[in-house]
């Protein structure tokens, strides 16, 4: 058994001249070094071999269906219109290895990959054809679906598809999760509107012409509204006690002498209520 030298340190008591200090020891020890991993390293390899592959399949079917797109476009155009042919389906590859636990969900992106795949073979062969090599551009053609059909070998063994109850578990707690995340969004919504509802309330309050008075709310109001005391201004019981004291009695009334002496923005509930509680005990 192979073997490998390592360092290891540990604390351990030292006293010198009777005091005691916690101190690094270093020894050196042989560990067994574990056995070389031949099948994840020849998986490595050929994930790496299809990477590259597919780099090269990208190359060759964007020089030709960028060279028959240059026939009716701009090159620069016709050659960046090129990429996607075959990055649809290697974009789709991706989603199908993010899915590779969810054969369900997995389904979609590889489907959709063969289909994609499948237009960029017909325009490389197309472009073959108009040039008058079809043989080339058949042979061109079966560069991409090599490349797709290495990866798809390949995914389908790093895929691990997990058991029906299994899945049933993951697909609630994404679902859970999902559901979480909804309402983020759904809760930062209903705060914008809560906002501006507030604000146009606010706007429609302190607004000079947002509720003028009408002739019969001038004969409830008094005249003169009565002097703020010298101390400060009033509060909103006492604005209430003095608009009861003069004479109004109305609760739209009162709220407004409540917001001309007292607090401009005062909420109706709570002035309201203190009006029914000075009713209630004065009655």
């Amino acid at each position: 058994m192979k073997t490998r030298t390592i360092t290891q340190a540990r604390l351990v008591p030292h006293v010198v001249d009777g005091k005691s200090e916690m101190v690094l020891q270093r020894t050196e020890v042989d560990v067994p070094v574990p056995p070389v991993d031949w099948d994840r390293r020849i998986l490595t390899a050929v994930t790496g071999i299809a990477a590259l592959i597919g780099s090269a399949c990208v190359i060759w079917s964007t020089a030709s269906i960028g060279d028959l797109l240059a026939h009716i476009v701009v090159t620069p155009a016709a050659y960046a219109a090129a990429t996607v042919f075959d990055l649809v389906w290697i974009a789709c590859m991706a989603l199908e290895w993010l899915a590779r636990y969810d054969q369900q969900r997995a389904a979609l992106p590889r489907r959709a990959g063969y289909v994609a795949l499948a237009i960029a073979m017909a325009a490389v062969g197309t472009h073959g054809y108009v040039n008058g090599y079809l043989s080339i551009g058949i042979v061109g053609a079966a560069v991409s679906g090599l490349a797709k059909g290495l990866w798809s070998i390949v995914l389908a063994h790093h895929s691990k598809p997990l058991d029906d109850l299994t899945q049933q578990w993951v697909d609630k707690q994404r679902a859970k999760a999902g559901g979480e995340l909804a309402m983020v969004a759904v809760r930062r919504e209903l705060a914008r509107a809560r906002s501006a509802v507030a604000a146009e309330e606010e706007s429609l309050r302190t607004s000079p012409d947002a509720s003028p008075e009408t002739p019969e709310d001038q004969a409830e109001t008094p005249d003169t509204a009565p002097a703020l005391p010298a101390s400060g201004p009033m509060t909103i019981a006492d604005a209430v006690r003095t608009a009861l004291s003069c004479g109004i009695t109305e609760p739209d009334a009162v709220l407004r002498y409540v917001r001309q002496v007292a607090d401009a923005n005062a909420k109706e509930e709570s002035t309201l209520r203190t009006l029914r509680s000075l009713r209630k005990a004065a009655g």
